[in-house]
């Protein structure tokens, strides 16, 4: 088995950071543009980015695990492809995903220096070890707002509330209990909606919960991916 991680709207495989490190052999993807190339403009776009990224790989019993827009691209991929799948993890996600115009406005108007959006993204990772808050600051900047308005406005247009229903893969669906933008109402739907999805509310976690329990979120990535085997 391949275990494939894609990080979030604005992020880049520095998101899945601790799961590198325990997970031996699994990759972490940086969607392009996050920072170097251009981006796609829609999550369709980044599916098929992604699909041609493993299959120029070979790689072979694909779990993808995205979160939050890689949550996104990890449920259009087992809708379109379920057969190039093994099996999906969705953490802090959601069938649709509407974004807060508090979000985008601080993309559009970043202020001096990107001074304004900066402050949020500190915000995102209030939460995590310093020493990969600075790192994933680094790369905050590296990346930039314009990236993160058209992920964002990308993740706005995302809806598959019905065909979610139809995700036929073994699926593993998991948030953190304070995560304020894919609140837990959208992994129980998640769940109610996906055959046999296994379903975790981390407590204490808000949106970075990969980050922030790396433990927890570690532990039933490797649960789900024994039940495979």
């Amino acid at each position: 088995m391949k275990l494939v991680f894609v990080h979030g709207a604005g992020g880049s495989s520095l998101s899945f950071y601790y799961q590198l490190r325990h997970f031996r052999n699994s990759k972490a993807i940086d969607l392009p543009g996050h920072p170097t190339g251009k981006p796609c403009v829609s999550i369709e776009g980044y599916l098929e980015w992604v699909r041609g990224f493993t299959t120029a790989r070979r790689y072979k019993d694909v779990v993808l695990c995205g979160h939050s827009m890689g949550g996104a691209i990890a449920q259009l991929y087992a809708l379109r492809y379920p057969d190039e799948l093994r099996g999906i993890i969705l953490i802090g996600t959601g069938a649709r995903l509407r974004v807060n115009d508090d979000y985008m406005n601080r993309c559009a108007s970043p202020g001096e220096d990107n001074a304004v959006w900066m402050d949020g993204q500190r915000d995102y990772y209030q939460g995590v070890e310093s020493d990969i808050y600075q790192v994933l600051m680094r790369r905050s900047t590296e990346v930039g707002p314009a990236v993160d308005l058209n992920d964002l406005q990308a993740c706005d247009k995302f809806d598959v509330m019905d065909e979610i229903q139809n995700i036929d893969l073994p699926t593993q669906v998991m948030c953190g209990s304070e995560d304020i933008m894919t609140p837990v109402k959208y992994t129980e739907y998640l769940g109610s909606k996906i055959k046999d999805a296994r379903v975790q509310v981390i407590d204490g976690g808000s949106h970075y919960v990969q980050l922030e329990q790396y433990q927890k979120v570690n532990e039933q990535i490797e649960r789900f991916l024994a039940s495979l085997k």
